[in-house]
């Protein structure tokens, strides 16, 4: 079917912000989104969602794209993420290895399980016409089943899309420009501590997003606020949430508060963070080099240099923090700057006893997230009108 038409389609009913992983199948709607919409290319398909699904929270309604080999790398995000936070975000997956139909080998299995996995995940789905009327009577069922918030995807079959020729190359270079590293002298504050110092610097710009596990926790414990989000499960994806969000609120200062077990799970989400590059956006690394909330085990993060990672991965600024001052001082030197900033701070691996659970279910922290977003964006336009 035209792609560009299909792509209009989707423009129509609010689809602007897509992101995801390149599949042959899919290359003419993904050149459709590079060249016509806001598309953020993920290094898997888990960030993906994630990106997606932080871009929907900003208001933005999302549109997933991936190969199906890669829905087994989105797992984790479909399960823990969009489902609790009732996060809707309509995908297009291929069917590479389709019965019947020679392929690579490695799609023989995923051929005969794709749509099964869908229905286990309990994501609604439909193999996606080659008729441009039937797809188009198929999208606006599929945008009524996202009304409700749940998720929609579509199974796309080969030779689906005509061919939709890239003209909007992707070549943006963005380079590190203060990189700190640290020094023997480290105060090695508890997660608890650095967490409070975070949260005393927050204003009413500010949205702080915790990574799962005790730093979400320790986060709610210290203050339940409206422009907190407390991270479940899908482990590894704060950052990439993180990403969605600023990209889609620019107005908004974003701190993400991510974990050395967390980002180990999905470095490759630093390049993408430092490409796209959103100068509003902080990513604050707490390293105890541990599992903490699942026993204590070790990490390797002793092993890993981050500051020269992220700078590495396009971060304006990588700085190496001691201190709760010093974490506090580069916080407010962001918000006054505003630079695509990483903190690392190393913590003790203490944590606080008998540590509260938050009573409030991820969805309704979305909705007030959302709330609060909605609401700080009129005062600002207020305040400009008058």
């Amino acid at each position: 079917m035209d792609t560009k038409l299909l792509g209009e389609e989707l423009k129509k009913l609010g689809f602007t912000f897509f992101s995801g992983v390149p599949c042959s199948f899919l290359k003419s709607l993904i050149n459709y989104a590079i060249n016509e919409c806001d598309y953020v290319a993920a290094a898997n398909e888990g960030d993906a969602v994630a990106i997606a699904s932080g871009a929907y929270i900003g208001g933005k309604k999302s549109v997933v794209l991936m190969q199906n080999s890669g829905l087994t790398n989105a797992i984790s995000p479909l399960t823990s993420l969009t489902y609790p936070f009732r996060i809707p975000l309509l995908g297009f997956v291929s069917l590479r290895g389709e019965p019947g139909i020679p392929d690579e080998p490695q799609h023989e299995l995923m051929g005969r399980i794709t749509t099964q996995m869908l229905d286990v995940m309990g994501v609604e789905w439909q193999y996606l016409s080659k008729d441009l009327e039937e797809a188009q009577n198929q999208l606006i069922q599929a945008n009524e089943h996202i009304a409700r918030r749940r998720s929609f995807f579509f199974v796309v079959k080969k030779g689906t899309f005509d061919k939709e020729p890239l003209k909007k190359l992707q070549t943006s270079i963005h380079l590190n420009q203060i990189r700190q590293h640290g020094h023997a002298d480290h105060q090695m504050p508890t997660r608890y501590d650095a967490l409070a110092a975070i949260n005393s610097m927050k204003d009413d710009h500010t949205v702080q997003l915790a990574t799962t596990g005790k730093t979400g926790r320790e986060l709610y414990e210290i203050e339940d606020a409206p422009n907190n989000l407390y991270m479940v499960g899908s482990m590894g994806c704060i950052g990439s949430l993180g990403l969605g969000l600023a990209l889609s609120q620019p107005g908004k200062d974003i701190v993400v508060i991510d974990g050395d077990g967390s980002l180990l799970m999905r470095m490759g989400s630093l390049a993408t963070n430092g490409y796209y590059h959103p100068s509003n956006m902080i990513h604050i690394l707490l390293d105890n080099n541990a599992h903490e909330s699942t026993g204590g085990q070790s990490t390797v993060s002793h092993n890993v240099d981050f500051i020269d990672i992220a700078a590495s991965s396009g971060y304006t600024k990588s700085i190496h923090v001691h201190s709760l001052e010093e974490l506090k001082a580069s916080l407010q030197e962001w918000k006054a700057n505003r630079e695509l900033t990483f903190l690392y701070l190393k913590i003790s691996k203490y944590s606080k006893d008998q540590l509260a659970r938050p009573h409030v279910k991820p969805h309704e922290v979305k909705e007030r997230l959302q709330r609060f977003i909605h609401n700080s964006s009129l005062k600002g336009k207020e305040a400009g009108d008058s």
